[in-house]
């Protein structure tokens, strides 16, 4: 079950627009040894530290990425495999604010609510991957991230996505994972754990990003190459031409990657993050967002790059209708389309806040639309042709004993969505949607 919103013409459109770019505007790279690296491999420098990609080094570089990349929990089984284009969850990372559970409160991050949304992820069924969702302020900036992933090894199997604030903390996380698996070998044949980074917008590649790709690409470890792109401000407004852009910006930090190591894993897709432009808010409730993500999946999914997509996320304060109706809405799009990795489960205020009660209620609607990709299967056996002959006469269906073998597998019991009468739910206190939410996420935290 695939839904695409680009044709292969728009695709290959947008492809030659992108090289266009690369081409003639070229990239700002400032790493002088990845400049060195580039100019050697054919590129030409149009102006100091502006480097022009030709075509053929893109088409070569890009054709050496595997599509399929696996990432394994800790205890060495698969968890996501891009192969199979099958929907896997995650929440969002890097938060500013936590939407605090118990007093309704926004207020900067903890180290102990990073352990706490760590718990919580472990025990939601319906998330594939983890993460602590913000930065802890109470720990000093050139170790948050390296305790934030401390944390998650600690508190999951799962496996989780981390950013580095420098490429010397990223390397002093790799070092600590490596420790954690056993060898580097044994991390890079077992991942568990992926890395992002990439290009700024407009079209620059950084010291920090250069140097981060290319140590994973030595290393053979997995991780993701994407700009944050605000359409309007950093480049086009336009959907196709922002992603054109972004994919631009993209292709140059996989070739970077490519020739340090080919047939290095890497994984790509979209984070055009448009704005309002009535208050000049950040808006990933916004149906632009999960187009523009979507747009990039099957542009990258084209080209045989494995691809990730937000969604998940809300521009809401609280989880709230419109924070339901804004996941519920991006999380459907996102799981339609073909790729294997969405994230940003969690996130409310445009990304700016992590809420533990939005990421249950999402872990919910994920589990819904797993169900939906599921899809129907048909078979002798479920087709029931014979229980229609046995049962009809007694309206005796609901006792038989083929209702009894597949009724759990067809129809999904809710956690969180409870059917039940009018007079049954008054007298079970006449609960909210975000009562019961506040229950399961105190059920879950106190076992």
């Amino acid at each position: 079950m695939r839904l695409r919103v680009l044709s292969a013409e728009d695709t290959h459109r947008i492809h030659r627009a992108a090289l266009r770019i690369l081409r003639e505007v070229g990239m700002h790279v400032m790493d002088e040894d990845t400049r060195k690296t580039l100019l050697k491999a054919g590129c030409t420098e149009s102006e100091p530290g502006n480097i022009l990609f030709p075509e053929k080094l893109v088409e070569r570089t890009i054709s050496t990425i595997p599509y399929r990349f696996i990432l394994f929990d800790r205890n060495g089984k698969i968890c996501i495999d891009t192969a199979d284009e099958e929907p896997n969850f995650g929440p969002g990372l890097n938060c500013i604010y936590v939407l605090d559970h118990r007093t309704g409160e926004h207020r900067e991050y903890l180290l102990e609510d990073v352990r706490e949304a760590v718990k919580v992820c472990e025990k939601l069924q319906n998330l594939d991957m983890a993460s602590g969702l913000g930065n802890p302020v109470d720990v000093s900036p050139d170790r948050q991230a390296l305790e934030t992933v401390k944390a998650l090894v600690d508190g999951t199997s799962k496996p989780f996505p981390f950013i580095a604030h420098d490429e010397r903390e990223d390397e002093k996380i790799w070092e600590y994972l490596a420790g954690v698996a056993g060898s580097w070998n044994k991390l890079a044949d077992k991942p568990f754990a992926l890395d992002l980074t990439g290009p700024y917008s407009p079209l620059e590649l950084g010291v920090e990003a250069c140097r981060r790709l290319k140590f994973a690409s030595r290393r053979g470890l997995p991780v993701v190459c994407y700009p944050a792109f605000l359409p309007g401000a950093t480049g086009p407004v336009t959907l196709d031409g922002a992603i054109a852009q972004s994919s631009a910006e993209i292709l140059a930090g996989l070739v970077v990657h490519q020739l340090e190591c080919p047939g290095s894993p890497v994984i790509t897709g979209s984070s055009v993050i448009p704005m309002d432009l009535q208050t000049g808010m950040i808006a990933y409730g916004s149906p632009e967002y999960v187009l523009a993500g979507m747009g990039a999946a099957d542009y990258f999914s084209d080209l045989g790059v494995p691809t990730w997509i937000g969604a998940g996320c809300s521009d809401s304060h609280i989880p709230d209708a419109q924070a339901a109706s804004e996941a519920g809405m991006n999380i459907f799009a996102a799981s339609m389309c073909r790729t294997s990795f969405i994230h940003n489960l969690g996130f409310l205020s445009g990304g700016k806040t992590g809420s533990l009660e939005m990421l249950v209620l999402c872990d919910e609607i994920a589990g819904a639309l797993k169900r939906i990709k599921r899809g129907i299967a048909v078979s002798e056996e479920t087709i029931g042709v014979d229980v229609v002959k046995r049962a009809v006469k007694e309206r005796s269906f609901i006792v038989d004993l083929h209702t009894l073998t597949h009724m759990r597998e067809a129809m999904r019991a809710s956690p969180l969505f409870k059917r039940i009468s009018i007079e049954n739910w008054k007298e079970e206190g006449a609960k909210s949607t975000r009562n019961k939410i506040k229950e399961i996420l105190a059920s879950l935290i106190s076992s």
